[in-house]
């Protein structure tokens, strides 16, 4: 399907409900798999949280030999679920993802479960899915593992520690890469009563039988919210929208959202009952744009545009493990950003971004079956006529975005 999105104004006092976050979701999904005594509230819509309670139940309820589960396009159901069959006496089980998924490197992780003694098998191409994971007890407690590359690596090694008899040490190696999520992880066994600790490179998770706290609520997805940071910043000064739940002292790492867009016109008011408040009180107060995204690199996408659609430069660092996402996103960026008229330069980690003031219309974005392209550059609709390609992508994580859009006065009209 594809949308045609034509120039609107974003509604002033919208007011959407945002589900819950995919990335907290997936993590207490997997502990729930470990202690099914945890229950949990506001969980994510999302298709890659959907293929994450999909291969779970699939593994509880199918006892078959050689059971076959396919995440499809859901990375950090992969990634997790390679920890957890490799750590489980549930026999052998073959995991795989759609072709994008068996291009996405996963031997950083693969090595570190072989340090502990898993029995993991290519299927393919070393190095990358489908697996082979015949799940085992595992007796070895002590791993090192590269920090530099994806922090979901070390989420799943956190994610299953526990359940360990005599826990996981983790030597990180090299610079960390999306630290608030690897936090994140930390923070969530700690409200579970689980214990941690990190200190310099080194984590220690200790083994817990059962656990301290048996509920949680999912706070709401600021990833989802980034998208709305970016209309309002393209809108009339005094516009203002509500967005629900979220917390002022958030898990997420992408709550930087909060000090990134106050340069781009934008602020933050948490009011009561988890309400966020985003109003739009200023032209942006640079021209230049800059910001290190080593802690929040799924922000890069949604920041350009609206940089492209405020007409001013934009410097991003920090961004490395884009070209291991959904698609190689600094590529798909500058593609999709010289159709508009854009001019923007890549490296291996970083882009930029020279002012435009004059964008081309009625252009086509290709989206590349990820979700973020989508949402990303749906907000020039502000701007201009704009036709999103495969907009269904946006299932991936916030299924509900078109909908939300119509609710907040964005015209549209579909095609297939």
């Amino acid at each position: 399907m594809n949308l045609k999105l034509f120039p609107s104004s974003l509604q002033s006092n919208t007011k959407l409900v945002i589900s819950g976050s995919k990335s907290e979701t997936n993590r207490l999904l997997l502990l729930q798999a470990l202690y099914p005594e945890l229950t949990l509230e506001n969980t994510s819509d999302s298709d890659d949280a959907d293929a994450m309670r999909q291969a779970i139940e699939q593994s509880k309820n199918n006892r078959q030999e050689n059971l076959v589960i396919d995440v499809h396009h859901a990375g950090t159901a992969m990634r997790f679920l390679t920890a957890f069959f490799a750590t489980q006496i549930t026999g052998e089980v073959t995991l795989t993802g759609s072709e994008r998924m068996q291009q996405r490197p996963i031997k950083i992780l693969v090595d570190a479960l072989r340090q502990l003694g898993a029995e993991i098998h290519y299927l393919k191409e070393d190095g990358f899915p489908p697996l082979r994971i015949i799940g085992k007890k595992i007796a070895q407690n002590q791993i090192n593992i590269s920090a530099d590359v994806s922090s979901q690596y070390i989420s799943a090694l956190l994610l299953v520690a526990s359940k360990l008899d005599d826990g996981l040490e983790i030597i990180l190696e090299g610079q960390i890469t999306s630290f608030p999520y690897i936090k994140m992880t930390l923070s969530l066994l700690g409200e579970l009563g689980i214990k941690t600790a990190f200190e310099n490179n080194l984590i220690r998770i200790w083994p817990a039988h059962q656990l301290k706290q048996n509920h949680l609520v999912v706070e709401s997805d600021w990833s989802s919210a980034s998208y709305w940071y970016s209309f309002v910043s393209m809108s009339e000064i005094g516009t203002q929208i509500q967005l629900s739940d979220f917390k002022q002292n958030s898990l997420q790492g992408d709550s930087a959202l909060v000090q990134l867009y106050e340069s781009l016109g934008v602020t933050s008011t948490f009011l009561p009952k988890h309400i966020l408040q985003l109003t739009k009180v200023s032209a942006p107060k640079t021209q230049f744009f800059q910001a290190d995204l080593n802690d929040s690199p799924d922000l890069a996408q949604t920041l350009v545009a609206s940089c492209l659609g405020l007409g001013i430069a934009c410097q991003l660092t920090g961004l490395h493990t884009l070209k291991i996402k959904e698609t190689d996103r600094l590529q798909a960026l500058q593609t999709e950003i010289q159709k508009l008229g854009g001019n923007i330069q890549i490296t291996g980690d970083s882009l930029c971004l020279a002012p435009v003031q004059n964008l081309n219309h009625n252009v086509s974005i290709s989206t590349y079956q990820d979700h973020r392209m989508a949402m990303a550059f749906a907000p020039l609709a502000l701007r201009i006529p704009i036709e999103i390609k495969q907009a269904e992508v946006v299932s991936k994580s916030y299924p509900e975005f078109w909908n939300d859009l119509q609710k907040a006065g964005i015209q549209s009209s579909k095609s297939f």
